[in-house]
């Protein structure tokens, strides 16, 4: 193994939790997205010689994964009929009004974001929950970063909408503490 080797799989290891939490985001389904990030390894495994030392790890890993679920999708075109497992209410699971209440404001959060248009869905959750700067999400994703502040600024505008916050409440408060 080569001393470029060593350096993607080390890399990888440590960047694992990022990689499933953007598959599972894409996904929505995290038996689907382990498979998704499985495969995202091997492809860079195999690929580690094309990585250049000193560029963006995760850009490259965001990018493999992204075109390996964009892949995906377009074999499901054909495929047929996906069931998904967090749709099925018949299977045994954990009871408790907490995780109840907590469920379902994600699913309601979740439901919102897969209604999102793919491109804005990329953008918030590369900006809002990978912690990428405008720039970077701009080169990921090949687009002019003003793209990027527009696609971004919708998506927030959608999900505010979607779970009944205001604008004006929001900016209220703020108004209020500066005063």
């Amino acid at each position: 193994m080569n001393q470029t080797d060593e350096t993607v799989e080390g890399q990888l290891v440590a960047f694992l939790p990022n990689l499933r939490r953007f598959a599972i985001s894409l996904t929505g389904s995290r038996d689907l997205a382990d498979d998704l990030v499985q495969t995202a390894c091997e492809r860079a495994l195999n690929n580690a010689a094309s990585f250049t030392p000193g560029t963006r790890f995760d850009a490259w890993m965001f990018r493999i994964l992204r075109n390996l679920w964009i892949d995906h999708l377009r074999r499901g075109k054909t495929a047929g009929v996906h069931e998904d497992i967090d749709e099925r209410h018949d299977l045994a699971g954990v009871s408790g009004q907490q995780v109840t209440e907590a469920r379902l404001t994600l699913r309601s959060v979740a439901e919102a974001v897969a209604l999102l248009p793919g491109e804005q869905r990329e953008v918030l959750l590369l900006v809002c929950v990978e912690d990428m700067s405008y720039r970077d999400t701009a080169e990921l994703l090949d687009i002019p970063i003003g793209t990027v502040m527009s696609r971004l600024s919708r998506a927030r505008r959608f999900l505010a909408e979607a779970a009944g916050i205001s604008g004006e409440m929001a900016r209220s408060s703020v108004e209020k503490d500066k005063k």
